[in-house]
C-alpha cells in the first residue's frame, strides 16, 4: 500500500468533495484517531493510521486488503465510488439527500442538476448514492416515470457483483 499521488489524490478528493463538501477533513482527523487513504492494486482504502503502521511489515504481495475500500481507479484514470464507503458517506456527507418509498418520498429543497446526493429510505437507512438529473422544482412537477437520479451505487451491489467488490477486511 502507498500513499495517493498528487493527481490521484485530486482526482480522489475532487470526487469526495462532491458528496461530502469541507467535511472531507473529518475523514482524516476524527475523535477516535487519524485516517488515511491508501493506493493498493487501483483500490483506495481508508485505513485506521495506527493500523497501517502494523500493516506496514506485510509484504505488498501478500497483502489484499486492509479497512474499507472506497473506490477504484479505471484504466482511464477516473475514480468510481465502491458501495462499501456508504456508511461514510452516510456519516459525513452534505445535507442534499433524496428519501425514498413507492416513489421519491422527500429530497432537499436546494438540489441542484447532476448534484451529487446520498438515498435513504423513509426511516433514515442510507440505500445507495445517486446523481440528481433533475432539480428539486423539476421533480415535483414530474410524472411518475421520469428519471429522476442517476445510479451511481446501491446496497443492493453487494449481492450482484459480490466477487467484485471487495469487503471490509483487517
Amino acid at each position: 500500500m502507498r500513499p495517493l499521488t498528487t493527481e490521484e489524490s485530486k482526482i480522489f478528493f475532487d470526487k469526495l468533495s462532491k458528496f461530502f463538501g469541507e467535511n472531507v477533513c473529518l475523514l482524516i482527523d476524527r475523535p477516535d484517531g487519524t485516517y488515511c487513504f491508501r493506493f493498493h492494486n487501483d483500490q483506495v482504502f481508508y485505513i485506521s493510521d495506527k493500523i497501517r503502521k502494523l500493516a506496514e511489515s506485510i509484504a505488498h504481495e501478500n497483502l489484499q486488503r486492509l479497512g474499507t475500500c472506497f473506490g477504484k481507479f479505471t484504466k482511464t484514470g477516473k475514480f468510481h465510488l465502491y458501495i462499501t464507503s456508504l456508511d461514510h458517506l452516510a456519516h459525513y456527507a452534505k445535507v442534499h439527500k433524496v428519501r425514498l418509498k413507492s416513489g421519491i418520498g422527500k429530497k432537499t429543497e436546494a438540489t441542484t442538476k447532476y448534484q451529487d446526493v446520498v438515498v435513504y429510505s423513509m426511516n433514515d437507512q442510507p440505500l445507495g448514492c445517486c446523481t440528481a438529473a433533475q432539480t428539486t422544482q423539476d421533480c415535483q412537477a414530474a410524472d411518475t416515470m421520469t428519471v429522476v437520479c442517476l445510479h451511481q451505487s446501491d446496497i443492493g451491489e453487494y449481492i450482484r457483483i459480490e466477487k467484485y467488490i471487495p469487503s471490509v477486511k483487517i
